[in-house]
């Protein structure tokens, strides 16, 4: 299965809508399940929030399967240990080669049993409870993390924290990826009645059990990355508005505002979100992403087709992701005459040459931001999306909207 994108010529104008967070629901499910209530609205409609949602509600389960959902697997085998529940965790054959063996180690560490059904260090999991380790009755757990691990090991163990018997200091160590989803999780606990504290390379959780609470989702910004993106590579005068969106968020990926100032997109908030118009992009520019990793697929698109000479660095995670995001986005932009050149030292630099979009087909790898960091190209000609069915992951109604929004989607 396929799918064939069009633009009619005309500026993009108009709203779109946007999913709530993948990033905020799934913390939220989590947190709620320790505190045993409270209500969420605006949920993601994401298939990995759902999925977060069947398996919560079958805390009884033999069998737990996270499917391709990286936080589903790292947040479940927390909760899971931390529960005492017992029972198999799996996922898809890509998910059983992603590492998961600083966190076992770490939940291992703090009381967890859990055990390799296959390969040493990756799912599926064996868990077969909990029992506390510590063996002075006022001594606070200690573990020391790699900071520049997925900050999803960190939020798992950050979020069963406190409802350990005397709580947890999580010393990181060496340079720290993706603080802005650390700062989240920590957020959405405090919100939740934990007593969490940031003091730099140590995080403190203290034993406080979470207290029932409400919170309304807030939109998903990666997802508003992709009409950046649009807005970008559009005829001159195209804007949008993307309700839902504030000022003061949570997430990380609002770094795409000052990202996409760079590439012709200028941000202003308004009464419900915010509206998005072009400016004259950079001629060159350069960004760290260790901080918003998911926002690089579709940056390196837009400057390649922009032809704006774009450096990146902070991008060691998309190696691991649900495919090698390197290797796919070098393998995709070729076929338009860009490029993702390794130029040592951490860096990368997107450059192109007579880049061109004609009927080119984009394979997808099975994973939802190279279908949608790809889209917006059809503002510049006819583009085949392969197995476009990958965007329910994260933004179900993506190819909807993009026909709310005038594109031919055959």
């Amino acid at each position: 299965m396929s799918t064939t994108l069009t633009w009619s010529g005309q500026p993009l104008s108009g709203t779109a809508q946007l999913p709530a967070s993948k990033s905020e629901s799934n913390r939220a499910l989590i947190i709620r399940a320790l505190a045993g209530g409270g209500q969420l609205d605006n949920l993601s409609d994401a298939n990995d929030t759902q999925l977060m949602q069947r398996l919560l509600a079958n805390p009884a389960a033999t069998e737990f399967d996270a499917e391709d959902a990286g936080t589903v697997m790292r947040f479940l085998t927390a909760y899971l240990a931390a529960t005492d529940s017992h029972g198999l965790l799996t996922g898809t054959a890509r998910m059983q080669e992603r590492p998961i063996k600083v966190l076992v180690d770490a939940l291992r560490e703090l009381g967890a049993t859990i055990s390799y059904e296959n390969q040493e260090g990756y799912p599926p999991l064996r868990l077969e409870g909990w029992q506390t380790t510590t063996t002075n009755e006022e001594e606070i757990p200690e573990l020391a993390v790699r900071g520049d691990i997925s900050s999803q090991y960190i939020s798992a163990l950050l979020m069963i924290a406190p409802t350990l018997p005397h709580g947890l200091l999580l010393r990181l160590t060496g340079k720290v990826g993706s603080r802005p989803y650390i700062r989240m999780t920590q957020a959405l606990m405090q919100h939740f009645g934990a007593d969490c504290r940031d003091l730099g390379s140590v995080l403190q959780v203290r034993p406080q059990a979470y207290q029932p609470a409400d919170y309304t989702i807030e939109s998903d910004w990666s997802a508003a990355s992709y009409w950046y993106a649009m807005v970008a590579l559009g005829p001159q005068g195209s804007e949008v508005t993307l309700p839902g969106l504030r000022e003061y968020s949570l997430q990380g990926d609002q770094a795409i505002v000052g990202i996409m100032a760079q590439l012709g997109v200028a941000t202003e908030y308004v009464a419900d979100g915010v509206r998005l118009t072009q400016i004259p992009p950079a001629t060159a520019a350069t960004q760290d992403f260790t901080d918003c990793p998911d926002l690089a697929q579709t940056v390196a698109v837009v400057a390649a087709a922009l032809d704006v000479p774009f450096d990146m660095t902070g991008l060691e995670s998309l190696r691991i992701k649900e495919t090698d995001r390197i290797a796919a986005l070098q393998t995709e932009l070729a076929k338009f005459g860009g490029a993702l050149t390794d130029v040592g030292d951490g860096r990368f630099r997107v450059s192109s040459t007579d880049f061109k979009v004609g009927g080119q087909s984009v394979a997808t790898y099975h994973d939802h931001r190279m279908a949608m960091a790809f889209a917006p190209l059809a503002m510049r000609g006819a583009l085949t999306v392969e197995a476009p069915q990958v965007v329910r992951k994260s933004y179900p109604q993506f190819w909807v909207e993009l026909q709310k929004a005038g594109f031919e989607v055959q």
